[in-house]
């Protein structure tokens, strides 16, 4: 179990500071109906999530090679993400606001203030499964847990800790606004800006990191 916790571990904290998300999220909280569609959101994103990475794991788990060993496609599935996770660290660097200037919000954040908490709840699912970056992070992290050396009780475990961790940026928020009384308005803006501003030194760091990591994985099961 404790191979396929640290396999996902990067991957599921990868997800859980993505800005969009977390910024959409605050947004939300902001509104009228912000704790309806607040719940509904958490809702949306944790079922999609949990979707992405229960699938990836079933299938992986099932073309399992030799107990210990990683099987060959999985190898060849890590290079591939490996230089993707490369190629998106290099792009958001190349993209990231200079100046200190946030980065350009997308123009339906400007109507999160009308939704309802359906289509909050969909638009969580389309986050976790269209925005490429987040999928290729919960597919990464779900092929790690699926192809470690632990038993289905421990896959089960790392596979439901992945959506816990990856969910964060939606819980805590969420957290916040519920307990934060008076403050948690200023609380929550502050973390807006500051992920708006950041976000994309951050994600570059995590994403090298991450496709260093996938690539010597990937080298030790196909070279």
């Amino acid at each position: 179990m404790g191979e396929a916790i640290g396999g996902m571990l990067a991957s599921a904290v990868g997800v859980a500071i993505s800005p969009l998300p977390l910024i959409t999220m605050i947004l939300m909280l902001s509104t009228p109906q912000g704790r309806r569609n607040g719940f509904a959101f958490t809702a949306g994103w944790v079922v999609g999530l949990a979707a992405v990475v229960t699938v990836v794991v079933l299938a992986g788990s099932g073309g399992s090679g030799d107990k210990g060993q990683t099987p060959t496609w999985a190898g060849w599935l890590k290079l591939g993400l490996g230089v993707l996770f490369l190629l998106m660290a290099l792009k958001q660097w190349k993209d990231r606001p200079r100046g200190g200037r946030e980065a350009e919000q997308p123009g339906w954040m400007r109507s999160v203030d009308r939704f309802t908490p359906g289509k909050a709840a969909g638009l969580a699912v389309v986050l976790v499964v269209a925005n490429p970056k987040n999928l290729v992070l919960a597919v990464g992290g779900a092929v790690s847990i699926a192809t470690a050396d632990a038993s289905t009780a421990g896959k089960t475990v790392a596979a439901a800790l992945m959506v816990l961790i990856g969910s964060l940026c939606t819980l805590l928020p969420l957290g916040v606004y519920l307990s934060g009384g008076d403050r948690s308005a200023q609380v929550l803006a502050g973390w807006k800006e500051w992920m708006a501003r950041h976000n994309a030194a951050i994600m570059a760091t995590v994403l090298a990191v991450l496709g260093a990591k996938y690539v010597g994985d990937a080298l030790t099961v196909v070279a």
